[in-house]
Parts: C-alpha cells; sequence; structure tokens
C-alpha cells in the first residue's frame, strides 16, 4: 500500500516538473520541489515507515501551495491593472452634440467605477480561492464591468469633433454590401437604438465566421451579445450618457451622435477585424 501511494507522490512530482519547467519560478520553490523529489525517489528505492509518508504528503501540499502563490504573482501583472484610458479630445471637444458635464461625468465617475469593478472581479477571480457561488458573482462581476469597460473604451475612440459625417474606404464598401446603403445602415442603427429599453447599447459588429457586418443591441453591457462578435461602432443608451443634455428625447440624441462618428476609426476596426493591411 505504502508503495502505491509513493508511485502516485512520484506522479504528482513529475507533473510539479513540468509545471516547474514551463514556469520562471523563483529558485527557492524549485530547490524545495527537487529536494522533495530526491526524498521521494530514495522512499521507492529503500521501502518507507508510514510517518515518513505523512511527512511527504505534507511537504507536497506545502509545495503546491508555494507553486500556486508564485504562479499568482507570475499572473499578477496581466490581471487587475486595468486603467481608465484617457480622452483621445478635450472633455468639451464634442459640443455642442454631447456637453461637456456630460463628457467628464461619463467618462471620469462611470467609466472609471467599470475598470474598478472589472479590477476587484480579477482579484477575486485569479487571485482568491471561493465556493462556486460565490465564484459565480464574481464572474458575473467580470463579465458586467469587463463589458463596460471594454464598450465605454470603444465609444470615445469611435467619436470625434472632426467626422466626415458619412463612412469611406472598406466601411463604406462593406455598408453598401450588407445594408444596400449607408442611408438604409443608418435608419437600421437608429432604429436600435432608440429600440434599447433601459440600460444597453447599439453596435455595429463584425462577424468574422459569417464575414458580414451585424446590428444588434446589448442589454446592459453584456447581456443578449452574439458571441464571438467584434465590435466596429457602438452607441451608449444607459441614460448617464445623454439625460443631463438631452433629458427624455433619445431620439434627439442619437440623431446629434451621428454628426460625430469617427469613421476613420470604424474603418481601422474592420481592417483589424479583418486582418487586413493597407
Amino acid at each position: 500500500m505504502n508503495e502505491l501511494y509513493l508511485q502516485a507522490l512520484k506522479k504528482w512530482s513529475d507533473d510539479v516538473k513540468k509545471t516547474i519547467q514551463m514556469e520562471d519560478l523563483p529558485e527557492e520553490t524549485i530547490n524545495t520541489w527537487g529536494n522533495w523529489d530526491e526524498e521521494i525517489q530514495a522512499s521507492l528505492e529503500n521501502g518507507v515507515e508510514q510517518e515518513q509518508l505523512i511527512k511527504l504528503h505534507q511537504q507536497g501540499e506545502e509545495l503546491q501551495r508555494h507553486l500556486s502563490d508564485s504562479s499568482k504573482e507570475l499572473i499578477r501583472a496581466d490581471y487587475a491593472n486595468h486603467v481608465l484610458p484617457p480622452l483621445p479630445y478635450a472633455y468639451d471637444a464634442l459640443e455642442p452634440y454631447i456637453s461637456e458635464e456630460i463628457m467628464r461625468l461619463h467618462h471620469l465617475v462611470h467609466h472609471q467605477a467599470y475598470v474598478n469593478g472589472l479590477n476587484k472581479a480579477e482579484e477575486e477571480i485569479y487571485y482568491r480561492n471561493h465556493e462556486p457561488d460565490m465564484l459565480r458573482h464574481w464572474l458575473r462581476e467580470q463579465a458586467f464591468n469587463g463589458s463596460g469597460h471594454l464598450l465605454h473604451s470603444v465609444f470615445w475612440k469611435n467619436m470625434t469633433p472632426y467626422s466626415s459625417k458619412v463612412p469611406s474606404k472598406q466601411i463604406e464598401q462593406w455598408i453598401n454590401r450588407d445594408f444596400g446603403s449607408f442611408a438604409h445602415f443608418k435608419e437600421g442603427f437608429t432604429n436600435v437604438a432608440k429600440s434599447v429599453q433601459g440600460p444597453g447599447w447599439a453596435a455595429l459588429l463584425y462577424d468574422p465566421v459569417n464575414h458580414r457586418l451585424v446590428i444588434e443591441s446589448i442589454e446592459k453591457h453584456q447581456q443578449n451579445h452574439l458571441v464571438s462578435m467584434i465590435p466596429l461602432l457602438v452607441l451608449d443608451m444607459w441614460e448617464h450618457a445623454y439625460y443631463l443634455q438631452y433629458k427624455t428625447e433619445k431620439a434627439d440624441y442619437v440623431e446629434a451622435w451621428w454628426n460625430i462618428v469617427d469613421w476613420e476609426d470604424v474603418n481601422n476596426r474592420l481592417l483589424r477585424a479583418m486582418n487586413i493591411r493597407d
């Protein structure tokens, strides 16, 4: 029985070796594993008492904790470090279509809240251990805040005070191909935006599976969203995006927004989504 358990420990040690080979772990952790592995090998060759077997098991559990902590430190730079991106223009640059007051509140308060929420969710998911119920909570928080952060980051760059008002280049060709004309696309997108009930977005997306453009509404930031779709042009229809200026006149906000769409940015997003280079 002891030999079978030692063989199981040895297999576990070999799995640890693979992890060490794949990751740049601290020398102390590598040495700890090496000493443990040597003791297991010696026990397999010379036999082991029950007390020593228990000690080997405890050493293995302690090593596993060290490996887990080391791995978390290695990935820490990639998670829970999101920051609020700066706007590519001044807060008053989009007036009269979107007021400076709205832009400041929207960017500095609402977008910042999504960044904070995403960092907190990632901290809990990737650096903490939770029971399934609590893990599901933080996964939902990651989806909500992460999608909010992504969509707002696209939204700011989708706008410019120097809008051409109409699309050009590849995005114009694709709009004409998939929707018949820019006028038809604009009407369809506007209707989707006005149809959003409560918090949500209107979005023009690239479908990488069928190689076409798609219009959809996104509930909140992440619900009713087609999987794998890449956002090209998004319009925030949450009330905080327009209410201070347009009150309940949501249609007026949508119509005004068309005057500040950055079609160059939308075109560049299409090219990246298609992996096309000029």
